[in-house]
């Protein structure tokens, strides 16, 4: 069964960093896309930037759009979300997602697989 685990996440101060780690087990097989998602205190869950499993990366546009970065490792069973100049209007939980789709979607019904999501504070 296919398994998205998340971490990495926790507590930092203002323009501080965190890499956040997505465990894949089945990448391979059942998954064409991994996206991660952020649902922020009083607001929708929202797409932050996804990745497929030829290498394509789509950035979709919330306020980190420029300080976060997806990426993976060569094995293909990890994704990362690299966030730079954290503020803390980022504080929030923190998803990966994966789709069988291709193509990357925005829409996070488009994800069938989700992870147990990671908390990320940004805090003084």
């Amino acid at each position: 069964q296919l398994q998205l685990v998340e971490s990495g996440g926790g507590s930092v101060r203002p323009g501080g960093s965190l890499r956040l780690s997505c465990k894949v087990s089945g990448f391979g097989s059942d998954v064409n896309a991994i996206a991660w998602f952020r649902q922020v205190p009083g607001k929708e869950r929202e797409a932050i930037s996804c990745m497929t499993k030829s290498g394509g990366r789509v950035k979709y546009g919330h306020s980190g759009q420029g300080r976060f970065d997806i990426s993976r490792d060569d094995a293909k069973t990890t994704v990362f979300l690299q966030m730079d100049g954290l503020q803390s209007e980022d504080t929030g939980r923190y998803y990966c997602a994966g789709t069988r789709s291709l193509r990357c979607v925005p829409d996070d019904n488009g994800y069938s697989y989700w992870g147990q999501g990671i908390q990320v504070t940004v805090s003084s």
